[in-house]
């Protein structure tokens, strides 16, 4: 999938993050578009088990931004934020009379790309 992005954003990605695309997608959603201080306090708040991956991606997009672009961290507003569908882990549960129970254990791709604040 290939995204439009300005030559002033700065991505990061993490890969293969147990947990379902919809989990983390609403926790994306709630942060998209807000400044990197402000996403960082909600993250810290929210009762949900994919902030930590989330905090994680977002941190690093703020350090590719400062250490390879010269941005000022301060100034940045998370222009992007997606979570896509990753393989399924499948795994198999002993259950009665010696039948085999299917587990899909689902991964997603966090991608989160922050910007300058647009004046």
């Amino acid at each position: 999938m290939a995204t439009a992005t300005t030559e002033r954003e700065a991505l990061a990605h993490a890969r293969y993050v147990r947990g379902s695309v919809s989990k983390v997608r609403r926790v994306l959603d709630q942060i998209r578009g807000v400044s990197y201080r402000e996403a960082l306090i909600m993250l810290e708040f929210m009762p949900y088990r994919s902030t930590g991956p989330i905090t994680k991606v977002l941190r690093s997009a703020v350090a590719n931004a400062e250490h390879n672009m010269g941005m000022d961290p301060s100034t940045l507003v998370i222009s992007q934020a997606s979570a896509d569908m990753g393989p399924s882990m499948k795994r198999f549960r002993p259950r009665a009379q010696g039948r085999a129970y299917a587990i899909k254990k689902p991964t997603c791709h966090i991608s989160i790309g922050v910007a300058p604040k647009a004046a």
